[in-house]
């Protein structure tokens, strides 16, 4: 599981967070100030930091400044007041995201999760193999195996299904699928995308007997890594 780096001066808050992290099963190192959590950021190989904007040592800005100057790693401001000002000098210095406090830890879970799965998607080499279970993706040859069957696919059920497995465990809206599958030119109506679902699960789902595709109620969709 990923190892997340908390740099928050409130204990109240690094504690919270803490705790909600590793509920969702996270690793969680926390720094109080900003020389600490820099230090960490660099040396600890964590996979996301969630970094504040109003620290002792140094500032949020200057942390996350110091940061890219030698990592990618995902970070997620916090500043306390709405201020835009502070959230372009933090996007404008390397950060990923921000939010402002107090917010609701659902969302930061959601945005981490977001984080997450691009870094992922970024490291992961275009043409490897993609698995899922007893699922195997071939991108080089655009070819489906289940085990030793292969799934014969149309194009666009194909990348679908790989844009899918590119983005598993987060919730796909029919809005992105539609951008990135069918491409921004698209202007159909997004029941073109519960349409190739079913055509996915009729070839895979329902064929071998399998949950690949879940449908998120009003959302999306979303695969998950096998359990």
């Amino acid at each position: 599981m990923a190892k997340i780096l908390i740099v928050e001066d409130e204990l109240k808050i690094a504690r919270f967070l803490e705790l909600e992290l590793k509920h969702e099963g996270y690793e969680v190192l926390i720094a109080q100030d900003g020389r600490q959590g820099l230090e960490k950021a660099l040396k600890e190989m964590v996979d996301l930091v969630i970094l504040d904007i109003m620290l002792p040592g140094l500032n949020g800005i200057e942390v996350c400044r110091r940061i890219r100057m030698e990592s990618q790693v995902p970070i997620i401001m916090l500043t306390a007041k709405d201020d835009v000002s502070d959230k372009v000098a933090g996007l404008d210095t390397g950060a990923d995201d921000y939010m402002t406090k107090p917010f609701a830890i659902e969302e930061l879970l959601a945005r981490i999760r977001v984080a997450l799965n691009r870094k992922r998607s970024v490291a992961e080499p275009k043409n490897e193999s993609l698995i899922i279970g007893e699922l195997k993706i071939n991108p080089a040859s655009r070819t489906v195996f289940y085990k030793d069957d292969e799934i014969v696919l149309t194009k666009k059920e194909y990348e679908l299904l790989e844009y899918l497995v590119r983005n598993r465990n987060m919730v796909v809206s029919r809005e992105q699928l539609l951008n990135h599958v069918w491409d921004y030119e698209y202007f159909g109506d997004t029941n073109v995308v519960d349409v190739y679902v079913r055509y996915l699960r009729q070839k895979i789902d329902d064929k071998y007997g399998i949950l690949l595709i879940s449908t998120v109620r009003g959302v999306g969709y979303i695969i998950k890594d096998a359990q």
